[in-house]
């Protein structure tokens, strides 16, 4: 798993988690930069407030996937450039949305947690989200993630994710025009802020709960052990 320096205080999560639930995930927030940006957004930018969990959580905008009044709730938080994370979301995650997803039983919820933005990986899940303005998220996410180690070497990424946009039928004047600009730049810079706060030692992280104010973090990203910490929530919920 890819690690960064970090604690383990599960304790703040409960607190930020039952904002979540407060402030309602998906809620838009805005916050000023603390410099002007010219081209594409490649490294996070400074944010106002955040000391407030309500108001980080709601720069925090996370990417939701499944049915929001889902009983159990799985949260992501993943890098573009974390070859375990590339694992998670080609092998695991698939059968999390046949088993789980899918079925009503549970919304996944991802988090981008940038670990090393300076090589690539913040202009990556900008470029995810350009794509998630055009319906087609989940789909630029995994080829992310299936190339992460052609484009992860490569110069010049900007031109490589359009040619990806191009490739994948989107409207690729739309996309360019995103990916070359601040936009999405607060959604991933606060995620990642929100990741730290909340003591986040690496990529991939799953954490599963019921929305309610507790949760924990799974000790890996398995499917198997995802299904350990999912299926007695589920059995509470009836």
């Amino acid at each position: 798993m890819s690690k960064r320096d970090g604690g383990g205080d599960l304790r703040r999560f409960y607190i930020v988690f039952a904002a979540v639930a407060l402030v309602g995930i998906g809620a838009v927030g805005y916050a000023v930069a603390s410099r002007a940006l010219g081209g594409a957004a490649s490294v996070p930018v400074s944010l106002e407030g955040i000391e407030d969990p309500g108001r980080l959580m709601e720069m925090a905008v996370p990417v939701v996937d499944g049915d929001p009044n889902a009983p159990v709730t799985i949260m992501v938080f993943g890098d573009y450039l974390c070859g375990f994370c590339a694992t998670f979301s080609l092998r695991e995650r698939p059968r999390l949305l046949a088993e789980y997803v899918e079925t009503g039983k549970a919304r996944l919820v991802y988090y981008d947690f940038v670990l090393n933005p300076e090589m690539g990986s913040f202009l990556a899940a900008r470029a995810a989200r350009c794509a998630g303005d055009q319906g087609r998220f989940w789909e630029f996410h995994d080829h992310l993630h299936r190339t992460h180690l052609t484009w992860g070497m490569e110069s010049g990424k900007v031109g490589i994710f359009q040619r990806y946009a191009e490739e994948m039928g989107l409207d690729v004047g739309e996309f360019r025009s995103c990916l070359n600009s601040d936009r999405h730049a607060v959604e991933v810079s606060a995620n990642r802020e929100l990741a730290q706060a909340l003591g986040i030692p690496g990529t991939p992280a799953i954490l599963v709960g019921t929305g309610q104010g507790m949760s924990r973090r799974v000790r890996d990203f398995f499917f198997d052990t995802i299904k350990e910490a999912v299926e007695p929530l589920l059995a509470v919920q009836g």
